[in-house]
């Protein structure tokens, strides 16, 4: 079976999908009102799409297709305020962050969708931890072989968006240690992980047939990959993401992959090799278990140091890219993010060790999502 065509899109241009989570107001606990929230948020003209997700206690809200991060954090905030509005009707909250901190994986419900169901049975109690939430973030790209070009190399800042993003410290009530504890529920699924390193779209075309071939996969949406291309879209996804406190860091965050992608194509800063994978397991731990304060390899050079010191050296590059492209305020606040070393799992803890209730950890995440 071969893949559909990649699509026409405006290189550069964004869209951004939030995975979010529903709570009660009574203990702060997952509460399965999705389908509620569905049907209220279905009589509101917003832009993008609001759908359900996995299991029942989740939502997923996307943008529409945005040309600059402010366009996006237009949006996100338009679609946050209606999902207050609907969930004080229903006294619930709408929070933020990569896991929910104290939730029973075993008490969710699959929602009810025949891909959920099937998902279900084929993946066991694994689709109910699957209880975490990401954001993605889609950048267009000129044609097929850009986007191979352009997955490859984002590949080398999967570091950066984890130790950005990550806000997912706390699960099952525990401090797992981990900045990003999501990513390793994410690593449990047999098709996750990285692309495999082809640069010609027929390439990944005769992949794509022999995968399908066997019967492991029928769609581009059975790869649960770091990045993967979208070619319905004509986009590559980016999917390492923790869900964001806050929707406008989501947007600095789409921002900072908009800078990145305009660096690429208009510098052509380095080709990727299948060698920079030799570190790409490495970084994406440091990243994970240590945030903002991990090591990164650089895998053309081999060399050592604090990922916040590539980070920074990273946004210097990106200064001209991100003005073009109206991306100045993500990259202020990224960088702030990298000078402090706080990223949102640092401000869960805090909270945790200031008030030393997870419940109350929980409430305090979700009035910051509303603001």
């Amino acid at each position: 079976m071969a893949l559909e065509a990649f699509q026409k899109s405006e290189a550069l241009s964004l869209g951004v999908e939030l995975e979010l989570q529903l709570v009660n107001t009574h203990d702060y606990d997952l509460a399965p009102y999705a389908h509620d929230m569905l049907r209220l948020m279905a009589r509101r003209k917003l832009p993008g799409s609001v759908v359900p997700e996995m299991t029942s206690s989740m939502i997923e809200i996307s943008t529409g297709v945005c040309q600059s991060p402010a366009q996006v954090r237009g949006q996100l905030v338009q679609i946050r305020d209606a999902l207050v509005q609907c969930a004080d009707k229903l006294n619930i909250a709408v929070i933020g962050g990569g896991t929910h901190p104290f939730q029973q994986w075993h008490e969710q419900r699959i929602y009810d969708k025949p891909r959920f169901r099937q998902l279900h049975e084929l993946y066991g109690y694994l689709s109910k931890q699957f209880t975490i939430f990401g954001q993605h973030v889609h950048i267009g790209c000129p044609d097929a072989d850009s986007a191979l070009l352009m997955l490859h190399r984002m590949s080398r800042f999967i570091p950066h968006f984890i130790a950005l993003s990550a806000s997912s410290p706390f699960v099952q009530g525990q401090d797992t240690l981990f900045d990003s504890a999501r990513l390793n529920s994410v690593f449990a699924f047999p098709l996750s992980g990285r692309a495999p390193f082809t640069l010609r779209w027929n390439e990944f075309n005769d992949y794509f047939d022999k995968m399908t071939h066997t019967g492991v996969v029928s769609s581009m949406k059975d790869f649960y990959w770091d990045i993967r291309p979208k070619p319905e879209f004509g986009t590559i996804e980016i999917r390492v993401f923790d869900t964001p406190l806050t929707v406008h860091r989501a947007a600095a965050l789409a921002g900072f992959v908009q800078a990145l992608g305009a660096w690429f194509l208009q510098e052509q800063p380095f080709m990727p090799s299948e060698d920079d994978y030799l570190v790409y397991t490495y970084n994406r731990f440091q990243a994970c278990r240590f945030g903002l304060d991990a090591v990164y390899v650089d895998p053309s050079s081999g060399q050592h140091q604090p990922l916040r010191e590539h980070l920074l050296a990273t946004l210097d590059q990106l200064e001209r890219h991100a003005s073009a492209q109206g991306a100045e305020e993500s990259l202020r606040l990224i960088r702030r993010s990298a000078e402090m070393g706080h990223n949102d799992a640092r401000w869960l803890r805090e909270q945790f060790e200031s008030d030393q209730q997870l419940a109350e950890t929980t409430r305090q995440a979700g009035q910051k999502f509303r603001v």
